[in-house]
């Protein structure tokens, strides 16, 4: 599994496993949960993405009750986790409506809520999870900056924000940004062209990419583009969701994509990804396909 460096003193396996539906899984025992990473960690995947907010704010804690039981695990893994959602359910059940925080009380809280459910004294990167229209740049960035200083947190980042965003936000920091995790996948391909992959790439900044499946649609159907997966899918023995990962990969951008797949046999073949060979031509073939016509 290739490595790749997010800043001076962190680095990422090249593929991430995404527990935002650990929870929705019929089996949330320990020892599945663990299976499931012991899954990612056999095929040299160790980065792991969470959020407060997944699960109803449970997820981090399933995922604590694993590195509880095995604390060694711990040093094997880099976590991920997001902020700034409040949603009516859970801790925030008496919320009058769901809305965005980015104020300082409000991420050194969900950060002392995340070190304690995750079980662990620092998390490798925090993201603020969602751009937010009332946010106060100097003061988020202020407290960001701070809990890279207190070391409770490695490096910070930004989820689901345009260029502009990011630029707010970097302005009141003293810490660099590191990632933006965003939706890229030949479902969705509109950052290839509307600045947000480019912006990153001029600035070598790797971007995370959630729902690299399209949220399962990349995986069923018989479109044209499903009918070239499969193609391309039977060259090489893997199954679409491998072809599908690797035309991220195969970006010069550096994509990291996150899979969240509850299904452990999936989880097995999640580094099929990497056998798929996706060079310029065959990546506009499936970008021609995913766009429906040729390109102009």
């Amino acid at each position: 599994m290739d490595r790749v460096q997010i800043s001076d003193d962190l680095n990422f396996s090249r593929l991430v496993y995404g527990m935002w539906r650990i929870g929705d899984d019929t089996n949330t025992s320990v020892g599945y949960v663990k299976a499931k990473i012991h899954a990612c960690l056999d095929q040299g995947i160790t980065t792991f993405d969470q959020a407060d907010i997944y699960g109803g704010y449970n997820a981090e804690s399933l995922l604590g009750e694993i590195l509880k039981a095995d604390h060694g695990l711990i040093g094997k893994m880099e976590i991920v986790t997001k902020c700034d959602i409040v949603a009516p359910v859970g801790r925030y059940a008496d919320a009058p409506i769901k809305y965005y925080d980015t104020s300082r009380a409000h991420i050194e809280k969900s950060v002392e809520n995340s070190l304690r459910d995750m079980a662990i004294e620092q998390i490798d990167l925090l993201l603020i999870h969602r751009p937010d229209p009332f946010m106060d740049h100097y003061e988020t960035g202020a407290v960001l900056d701070d809990l890279v200083a207190s070391g409770k947190v490695r490096g910070v980042g930004v989820s689901n924000f345009r260029p502009w965003d990011w630029k707010l936000l970097q302005s009141g920091m003293k810490s660099q940004l590191l990632t933006n995790q965003i939706e890229i996948s030949l479902a969705e391909i509109t950052p290839f062209t509307n600045g947000d992959i480019t912006f990153h790439q001029q600035h070598n900044q790797r971007p995370m990419a959630w729902s690299p499946l399209g949220g399962g649609n990349l995986i069923l159907g018989d479109s044209n583009l499903h009918k070239l997966m499969d193609e391309i899918a039977g060259a090489y023995n893997v199954d679409r969701a491998a072809v599908a990962v690797a035309f991220l990969l195969a970006h010069p951008a550096g994509i990291l994509p996150i899979l969240g797949t509850n299904n452990l046999e999936r989880i097995k073949k999640i580094n099929d990804a990497n056998r798929v060979e996706i060079d310029r031509v065959i990546w506009f073939r499936l970008y021609e396909a995913a766009l429906g016509h040729e390109v102009a």
